[in-house]
């Protein structure tokens, strides 16, 4: 494969290469057909998943050997969908060549037979009654019903029957047609002659759904499953759907909402630009879709489409260029002229390819089977009746650009959505129809506000830089004038680069009901700055050497200090060899370890040859050899219809292996040592002229039993964590990408793994924002004006005014729960592991370090979880020696202490031995009173 898949995503490979070979081998045994049902939200990747399951099948895997004349036929409900599937699968594997993929179209097609070793994609539109291709004449000698059955019957052995039931039409009666035409490749059709099909892959977004596609079918099932908390903590989808609508007395409320969702479009173009020049990366291209009505009479669309595009050129001060805006009509493909500018059509999955595209203009095209991360903002102008529609479209932009949650700006991992022609309700009808659609919790946060909702705010480390307001005094009133540059205002900083250069500020009146995200005011006359910056950035244009603030140097000081945060997980995702083999190599790419890798493998090959060694010195070698050679080894190596090969009394048989069965056996005990070259480099060391089979036979000997295996995954697992923890501080000076990369790899065989904590550098909260909140200066993130309004309970309040005493304290951070950049420690409760967040960080000034951090944590003591907090936040600061204090704090209730607050502090060594040696709340209760302090 070209890209790594995520953890999850291999899980669910390696469990649906398992069933599906053993649901051809229960065909073969049973002449019962069988569906494989493989299950994943939307977003997961599954296209992804099932190009790498045709590889693996193709080409063999660690347990399995290759099939390379097995037929694979994709069927989905529309040409469109079809395109993109392979699209996606010739562009992402790098096994599967150009002429193994293969539309059927008439004319063109009419095979008896599928070929051997091809994949074939065929949607149920073209199985009507009246396509050409369901009859004979004109010709054509097969009828495609004809070729898939003579093909499930004569090539049953290795025929895939993939059904696309993901991304199926919106509309109901095309829901139901689709639906029929499906079922009669798992029910069987007498009608078209077509027989049950021997197995059936099926890919569903939800269970419910795919039950329906086989209800009252015999067939046996197996399933693959892929849990939304998988794809949660994958960081491939976006945190967050945001939806504005108008509020009730807003006037002209299409063109109100577009002007704010234009200034929201080019506040992404700023952060993007700003987080890709910062992190060295191509950059994003955001695009903005723009959906429109259906056509009304002789014009194209209902929706004035010339009206539209010159609000937004008005609101962003320039034209675009030839090419920068298209349409998706699916009733013409021709081009169109909108307001002067000649708009091109371009095929739904050819979009996403053309960096230069920026706008779309499109009706129902993109609502099913369309994938476009760099899709950052949508304005439709459909009426509140088409909700199916939205909710669809929204399943659709929620992919990030990157792969990746982006941490230092979270309002990167967030799709904005404006809706004109809906109210409060109608935004809660599509947040539901998209719950109900999915037909589980949905993997995305959803969310809707109304235009003068001030709620949604940004949140920095860098509060100098005030938010422009809208640009009129009303958003009933917002007309298309255009901005003029104010040579009287002082200039302020942009969102280009840590530190930016200085440009001439919008005049605009305020408004302080709405506030929109910054954005950089382009006029005709304004030559100093492009509208959007080029995908090639010259960073030394620019001056990045300018003095930090204080907030910036606490928030460098903490994502740079390697304090350790978690992530806790349910079941282990991966084995510890393929973890390790990832770990050391990302260790010698990243040049953090660049020996590493070799050690590693040359260990792996000394052990091979002290297991050799050991076999020869007790006279073994010679007979399990012999067995080798002669077929007679038991294995956990399967076939390719899932069944173990040499399982009969451990003998597949008594002729003598030749060169080419040795050669076999061979790759596959490569395979089994994770195809990373290990076999290759013990041939490398010890291959014997005279006897050319013999290292290759080692290695065979090697893998094949048992103990030597499990000794291997042991040496992986130590090797894993020694190495993960010995380089893990020093992935801190790495980019984003790559520490993303790095939380990948060591979170994907541990329940309970460390990472570094990372805070970003601003991010949208509402526990920061609440309207009875306390107003804070102190806090590290502030809003536009300043402050922070954090909504605590008593014994919060009280603690942080606590701290706000101390001669040394500089900022205080309130600790999100269950979000990705949240402070994570484990505890271990009831058999199980499962973490918390602490409440507060606290930065306090240090002489030597400069900075340094605590972690407190009012607990009131009548909860259960008291004691195994405590001890779990006794092991977390045993395993962070530079963390300031770290606190368990209550506050007492009687005595003539009464409502002091007491912390536990267990940075101190006498304190964390305490607590490890303790097994109750009594005697937790103890240690309060023996070692509590107060600061009051």
């Amino acid at each position: 494969m070209k890209v790594e898949l995520f953890s999850f995503q291999e899980g669910a490979l390696e469990d649906l290469r398992m069933k599906t070979a053993m649901a051809l081998g229960y065909y073969r045994k049973t002449n019962s057909p069988q569906v494989v049902s493989f299950t994943a939200p939307t977003g997961a990747g599954k296209t992804i998943i099932m190009t790498a399951l045709f590889e693996s099948i193709l080409f063999g895997s660690d347990n399995f050997p290759e099939q390379p004349d097995a037929i694979f036929l994709w069927i989905s409900d529309s040409p469109e969908l079809n395109e993109q599937s392979k699209i996606k699968v010739e562009t992402k594997s790098d096994k599967i060549t150009l002429g193994q993929t293969i539309t059927i179209e008439h004319p063109g097609f009419d095979q008896e037979v599928f070929d051997d070793g091809h994949i074939y994609f065929l949607n149920t539109q073209k199985l009507s009654v009246s396509s050409n291709l369901t009859i004979t004449g004109d010709g054509r000698q097969h009828t495609i019903w004809e070729t898939i059955a003579n093909t499930a019957e004569e090539k049953s052995d290795r025929f895939y029957v993939v059904i696309d039931e993901a991304h199926r039409g919106a509309k109901q009666e095309d829901q139901n047609r689709q639906l029929t035409t499906m079922q009669k490749f798992i029910k069987g059709s007498p009608s078209d002659r077509l027989p049950v099909m021997p197995l059936v892959i099926g890919m569903s977004a939800t269970i419910e759904r795919f039950n329906k596609l086989i209800a009252n079918v015999d067939s046996s099932t197996h399933r693959t499953i892929i849990s939304v908390d998988d794809l949660r903590e994958s960081g491939l989808l976006k945190d967050k759907i945001v939806i504005t609508y108008p509020d009730d007395d807003i006037q002209n409320k299409d063109m109100a909402i577009l002007q704010a969702a234009t200034d929201e479009w080019k506040s992404k173009w700023d952060h993007w630009y700003q987080y890709c020049v910062e992190q060295h990366y191509s950059h994003v291209n955001p695009m903005f879709l723009i959906q429109v009505e259906n056509r009304s009479g002789n014009r194209i669309s209902k929706t004035d489409l010339d009206a539209s595009l010159e609000t937004i050129e008005r609101r962003l001060g320039e034209k675009f260029k030839p090419g920068e805006v298209v349409h998706a009509f699916g009733d013409t493909t021709s081009d169109i002229v909108i307001n002067g500018l000649s708009v091109p059509y371009i095929e739904p999955s050819r979009i996403d390819d053309d960096r230069n595209i920026k706008i779309v203009f499109f009706k129902e095209s993109l609502s099913t089977g369309w994938d476009s991360p760099r899709s950052e903002v949508l304005m439709s102008f459909r009426s509140a009746s088409d909700i199916t529609y939205i909710a669809q479209l929204l399943g659709r932009m929620i992919r990030t650009p990157k792969q990746m949650r982006i941490m230092v700006d979270e309002s990167l991992n967030e799709v904005a959505v404006f809706l004109p022609y809906f109210n409060q309700e109608s935004v809660e009808e599509v947040i539901d129809n998209l719950q109900s659609s999915e037909g589980q919790e949905l993997a995305t946060d959803v969310e809707g506000h109304s235009l003068n909702d001030p709620s949604k705010e940004v949140w920095s480390i860098r509060p100098t830089c005030r938010m422009p307001q809208s640009t009129t005094d009303s958003p009933s009133q917002v007309t298309n004038t255009e901005h003029e540059s104010s040579t009287e205002t002082p200039g302020r900083e942009t969102s280009i680069g840590t530190d930016t250069p200085t440009v001439p500020e919008t005049h605009q009146e305020e408004d302080s009901t709405r506030q929109v995200k910054p954005f950089i005011d382009i006029t005709e006359n304004n030559d100093e700055f492009d509208m959007f910056r080029p995908e090639t950035v010259e960073l030394e244009e620019y001056d990045f050497d300018n003095q930090p603030t204080e907030r910036e140097k606490v928030l460098k000081f903490i994502n740079e200090s390697g304090l350790l945060n978690y992530t806790v997980k349910t079941v282990n995702m991966k084995d510890y060899l393929p973890s390790m083999y990832d770990l050391v190599r990302f260790l010698n790419q990243t040049n953090i370890a660049p020996n590493v890798m070799d050690e590693v493998y040359e260990q792996i090959v000394n052990d091979i040859r002290n297991y050799i060694v050991k076999l020869e010195t007790s006279g073994q070698y010679n007979k399990l050899s012999d067995d080798v050679m002669a077929f007679r080894l038991s294995t956990s190596i399967y076939d390719v219809f899932g069944e173990e090969i040499f399982e009969q009394n451990g003998e597949y048989g008594f002729y003598m292996a030749t060169d080419i069965d040795i050669e076999r056996q061979f790759k596959q005990a490569e395979r089994q040592l994770g195809n990373q070259g290990i076999g290759q480099r013990y041939l490398e060391k010890y291959y014997d002229e005279d006897n050319p089979n013999q290292s290759r036979i080692d290695v065979i000997l090697f893998v094949v039993d048992e103990a030597s295996q499990e000794q291997l995954e042991i040496f992986a697992r130590d090797t894993f964590h020694e190495l993960s923890d010995q380089y893990r501080v020093y992935t801190t000076k790495l980019n984003e990408e790559l520490q993303k990369r790095y939380e990948r790899i060591v979170s994907s065989s541990d329940k309970v793994s460390e990472r570094n904590l990372r805070l970003p550098e601003q991010f949208y909260e509402s526990i920061l924002d609440h309207k009875d909140g306390t107003p804070f200066d102190n806090h590290l993130y502030l809003n536009s004006e300043g402050v922070a309004r954090i909504k605590l309970n008593n014994w919060e309040l009280d603690i942080i005014r606590e701290e706000e005493q101390r001669d040394d304290f500089v900022f205080w951070f309130r600790n999100p729960s269950r979000k990705p950049s949240s402070l994570t420690i484990p505890y271990f409760d009831e058999r199980h592991s499962k973490p918390m967040y602490p409440d507060f960080l606290i930065i306090r000034k240090d002489p030597v370090l400069e900075y340094v951090i605590d972690i407190l944590e009012p607990h009131s003591p009548d909860y259960d979880d008291n004691l195994p907090k405590a001890k779990g936040m006794a092991e977390y600061a045993n395993n962070n020696p530079g963390i300031g204090r770290i606190q368990l704090i209550r506050k007492l209730t009687s005595g003539r202490d009464r409502n002091k607050y007491v912390r536990l502090d267990l940075s101190k060594s006498a304190v964390r031995e305490s607590v490890r040696n303790i097994s109750s709340p009594d005697q937790l209760n103890q240690l309060f009173h023996d070692y509590g302090e107060s600061d009051s």
